[in-house]
């Protein structure tokens, strides 16, 4: 079964079992990939559904600190629970030791010498890692093995 239709189907089973958030949540993400799909004109496979689930994450990652700030403990459980709805639709997240792993691998296969080198890198390990880990992490890890 694709992930565009899972996420149909999920949709309906949140609808049946009036599961609001979870229902709100897939809607969000169907209307990312349709307005993806739009846009460019393509129709996206698995991979380009995964990649736009991932930046959907990032999003809420990125706007949880700010709600913090604005002491909103109610908007940040919400995220939180969007982002834990969203993760059941990535591939299995690496851990950070294999995500080091990698990041050597990639190091050594693209000839990396220094911090000049880390746009080559991340070129060469993002597609790798697509949907798989936080991009925020192996910018650190790529960083700590260059320096």
């Amino acid at each position: 079964m694709s992930l565009k239709v899972r996420l149909l189907e999920d949709r309906k089973s949140a609808l049946k079992n009036k599961d609001t958030l979870r229902k709100s949540t897939i809607t969000m993400v169907r209307a990312a990939i349709l307005q993806k799909e739009k846009d460019e004109r393509i129709e996206l496979d698995d991979d380009g559904v995964v990649g736009v689930i991932a930046k959907e994450v990032k999003q809420r990652r990125d706007s949880i600190p700010e709600f913090e700030k604005g002491n909103r403990p109610d908007l940040v459980d919400q995220l939180n629970t969007e982002i834990n709805i969203l993760m059941e639709y990535l591939p299995r997240q690496l851990t950070e030791n294999e995500v080091d792993a990698m990041v050597a691998q990639t190091i050594s296969e693209v000839g990396a010498m220094g911090m000049k080198d880390m746009g080559k890198v991340m070129g060469a390990l993002m597609p790798k890692l697509k949907g798989r880990a936080d991009g925020k992490l192996v910018n650190e890890i790529v960083k700590k093995h260059l320096q």
